[in-house]
């Protein structure tokens, strides 16, 4: 049996989830590596990892995925990392340059246009640069951590997520593991791995956890601790749970339906899958 190689997400948000990984003994049993949310998704589809912390669009373009079950990054309120940053009103915005670190918040800006906001924009993809998109665009998408730096007191500012909430009253889900159907043979079977991925994430959020996380990031991104502890406690939801998935189906619906996503298929959690193999 070979190490399963893990693709995480190198923001804050995910400093939590990847707690045991980086603080106890289970990582030696995985290979790590830290790149942008769709380079992980990306590196899921072309083999060279095994499980990502994927964006939910992946979910609905790569298949043979399965979905490890009670674990995601999602929001019940304000996110403060998902923006729409704008030098205009957003009744006035013809066009919005997309961060092409993200999927899921991009199919997002474009089904709350779409549904809520008007549609008829002009949608570009652009590295995630504030002054160069805002230079040639009306807004911009930011997200993670660069979002979390945006002095919001120079600009018009939407957050996605307390946008999509307001609309359907459901949570929104932007995140959550996933592992290749092909890994689930090569993996050593005495790993639990739904049991592995939630204690890391209980173990992250323990209040000494938390301290920590703090004193590392905020020197990074310059909002203070308690602004940390506040974002990853209050702005971030960890629990893959069924409002959740309630809203993660609706989502689905909405971006296949203006053709911002192709149909996603059923989600298949990782238990189902691995019944299948027994």
């Amino acid at each position: 049996m070979r190490r399963l190689r893990i693709s995480a997400i190198s923001y804050l948000n995910t400093a939590p989830l990847m707690w045991d990984f980086e603080h106890g003994n289970i990582g030696s049993k995985f290979e790590i590596s830290y790149t942008l949310p769709s380079d992980c998704a990306r590196s899921l589809e072309a083999g060279a990892a095994d499980i990502g912390i994927i964006p939910a669009a992946a979910y609905a373009q790569i298949p043979g995925l399965h979905v490890l079950p009670g674990v995601a990054i999602a929001s019940r309120r304000a996110v403060r990392s998902i923006l729409l940053v704008s030098k205009v009103p957003v009744e006035e915005i013809r066009s919005v340059a997309l961060d092409t670190s993200s999927m899921t918040s991009v199919a997002l800006a474009k089904v709350l246009f779409e549904k809520w906001l008007g549609g008829g924009r002009v949608f570009s993809a652009m590295e995630p640069d504030i002054e160069k998109m805002l230079a040639q665009h009306d807004a911009a998408l930011v997200i993670g951590d660069p979002a979390l730096q945006i002095d919001r007191s120079r600009y018009h500012t939407l957050d996605l997520a307390e946008e999509w909430i307001r609309h359907t009253g459901k949570p929104f889900v932007f995140a959550f593991w996933a592992i290749c159907g092909q890994a689930l043979q090569e993996a050593d079977s005495a790993l639990d791995l739904p049991a592995i991925f939630q204690q890391s994430r209980d173990h992250g959020l323990r209040p000494e956890s938390l301290d920590a996380i703090a004193r590392e990031w905020a020197p990074r991104l310059h909002i203070g601790e308690a602004g940390v502890r506040s974002y990853l406690t209050e702005n971030i939801h960890y629990q893959l749970d069924a409002g959740c998935l309630d809203g993660l189906q609706l989502f689905y619906r909405y971006a296949a339906e203006i053709g911002a996503l192709p149909s996603a298929p059923q989600i298949c959690f990782l238990e189902a899958a691995k019944a299948a193999l027994v």
